[in-house]
């Protein structure tokens, strides 16, 4: 007998679906039988909490650019996934979210687990329905698939418990014909009119100081962006998920940009009189030149983000690449190169900055030296997943991303413990390559029973945990940003070295700077999942590139105030600061 179950995963096989990530329950029961009767055609990666399959599925549409499909029962279980939800839909990922519901008949009459998941769900999902019953099922799959891909956001179907396991009708309503609906995703090649190209090229000829600031929407344009900024002389800016548009050791990038970005980036931004946008809506407005400093234009697939964070001219939507390439034709090359060489300069000086500081052997050990080493270490078509929190401004400065890594975080919703579930979700996807979680301890700790999942499917992935048993994002920004003393940051120190041996695992821990390296080269090629962590200062500050008059006051203000640890933080943050003099 075919069930409506089996209907909806043989559809989403139609669509080349190969992998749902999720965990079983009684609401699903239905769906979960159809999985296991197609377990050598589609595979099932059996998570510890919804929470994780969520984020695995938006990492594994990021990292693949396919459809992320995520399963949770009904009640707790789909409520668990919006996290991770919203992760897919603040960062344009296409993702279908499954869930169980009680039986058709018992709905919303008081019953165990009664929640109205599509009612839930109706924000975070740009597409959202119920199942009816077994003859809807087709029909709303494909929608859901086609709604999720075509416009990169989260699509949700809730299926009734009792509906799973009956049979796949042989016909229903009048005018439902079976089959009616089908499996073709259609893309959109349009490019901008001519009459908007031929603006935007006179806008970039005139200018004097062009800068690119390259986002998500750019990766894949590599070549592209490089020939734009040599036509135009122009430094290119990467927001975070953005890193790997161009390498960050590419002679026309100055890295990245906002709190966890560069001084070069940041002075770029200050200094030109003209802004081309692709591929990116940067949400840190106040690291953007100021309203009518710099003549703006965007590229973006999405009109509706046209102009969204910055007053621009003219704005192209349409695919990055293919409009780069359409407006290169149409530009002058610039003889002045005087902006993008002082550009260059400064960068040069970064890096030295940068490796100043991750050579450091003081003790203790100082986080930059661990993403120093790790990033030098690295193949050359390693995946780096990172956290949110200050780990994520190590990664982000200090692992230096080559051509062919792939890098990415939790960018918009900026969630913790997205580190190690994206590095899963990046193993399922590709087996063969290096697979890295760089993580801070209070994300890893949230989501760490995953480590359970990687020994059970013996991925390989071989997470580095900075370790420094505080929620350090947090306490920096209540001493930085509002000038009070550090509170509720502390965490209670975990041996993860004997969590991962205690899961089936291998465990390395690090203290000393002398045997970082030859530590993390063992972990590296040390066979099966592998924790490393890494004892780290927890009073070195994470600063931004350009610290601001307000910024420093607000710090010693919290010190005066009495923060806990004024001293050891009062000494960190001056010989930072001489040793930068020097």
């Amino acid at each position: 007998m075919t069930t409506a179950s089996d209907i909806l995963i043989e559809t989403l096989q139609s669509w080349g679906v190969e992998v749902i990530f999720g965990m079983p329950g009684d609401g699903i029961n239905g769906i979960m039988e159809a999985l296991r009767k197609r377990q050598d055609q589609i595979r099932f990666i059996q998570v510890r909490h919804e929470e994780s399959a969520a984020f695995m599925a938006c990492a594994y549409a990021k990292y693949t650019g396919k459809l992320g499909v995520c399963l949770a029962t009904s009640g707790p279980g789909g409520l668990h996934l919006l996290n991770g939800l919203y992760d897919a839909k603040m960062d344009g990922q296409p993702v279908l979210a499954i869930t169980g519901h009680h039986y058709h008949d018992l709905i919303n009459t008081h019953s165990q687990q009664d929640v109205d998941l599509d009612k839930v769900f109706m924000d975070v999902a740009i597409y959202n329905t119920r199942v009816m019953g077994p003859a809807h099922v087709e029909g709303i799959t494909n929608l859901a698939c086609r709604a999720a891909l075509q416009h990169h956001g989260v699509a949700h179907i809730t299926f009734p418990i009792d509906f799973q396991s009956q049979s796949a009708p042989d016909r229903s309503s009048r005018r439902n014909v079976l089959h009616h609906s089908s499996e073709v995703y259609a893309r959109s090649a349009g490019l901008p009119v001519q009459e908007d190209l031929q603006r935007a090229a006179d806008i970039l000829n005139t200018g004097k100081k062009v800068a690119i600031l390259a986002g998500r929407g750019a990766l894949g344009a590599k070549d592209e962006l490089e020939q734009l900024a040599e036509t135009l002389g122009a430094p290119i800016v990467k927001a975070l998920l953005g890193k790997t548009v161009v390498p960050d050791r590419n002679p026309y990038t100055t890295g990245g940009l906002g709190l966890i970005g560069t001084l070069p980036s940041q002075e770029v931004m200050e200094e030109c009189d003209t802004l081309l946008m692709v591929g990116t809506t940067f949400p840190y407005m106040e690291f953007l030149p100021k309203p009518g400093q710099a003549r703006a234009i965007q590229i973006d697939l999405e009109p509706i983000h046209i102009g969204l964070r910055y007053p621009v001219e003219v704005g192209l939507v349409s695919d990055s690449r293919r409009t780069i390439s359409a407006l290169l034709p149409m530009l002058n090359r610039k003889e002045d190169r005087s902006f993008l060489e002082k550009a260059q300069e400064k960068t040069q000086k970064w890096w030295e900055l940068m490796e100043e500081r991750g050579t450091r052997q003081d003790q203790p050990m100082k986080p930059q030296v661990v993403a120093w080493e790790l990033g030098k270490q690295l193949s050359d078509t390693a995946i780096i997943s990172a956290d949110s929190g200050t780990i994520t401004t190590w990664s982000a400065r200090y692992i230096p991303v080559k051509q062919g890594q792939m890098y990415s975080v939790s960018g918009t919703m900026a969630s913790m413990a997205c580190g190690l579930t994206y590095a899963i979700a990046a193993q399922i996807a590709y087996p063969d390559r290096q697979c890295v979680a760089f993580v801070g301890d209070g994300g890893f700790s949230m989501l760490m029973p995953e480590f359970a999942t990687c020994v059970k499917y013996q991925l390989p992935i071989k997470i580095i945990i900075i370790k420094n048993n505080t929620l350090g994002q947090i306490k920096w920004e209540q001493m930085v940003f509002l000038g009070n003393p550090e509170y509720g940051c502390e965490l209670q120190p975990i041996d993860y070295a004997a969590f991962a041996r205690a899961c089936g695992g291998v465990g390395f821990t690090i203290d000393d700077p002398a045997q970082c390296g030859d530590i993390l080269e063992q972990a590296l090629n040390t066979p099966g999942p592998v924790i490393v962590e890494a004892i780290v200062d927890p009073y070195e500050p994470p600063f931004p590139g350009k610290i601001s008059l307000d910024q420093a006051s607000k710090l010693t203000e919290s010190l005066a105030r009495g923060e806990p640890n004024r001293e050891k933080i009062a000494l960190t943050v001056l010989s930072d600061k001489v040793r930068e003099l020097l």
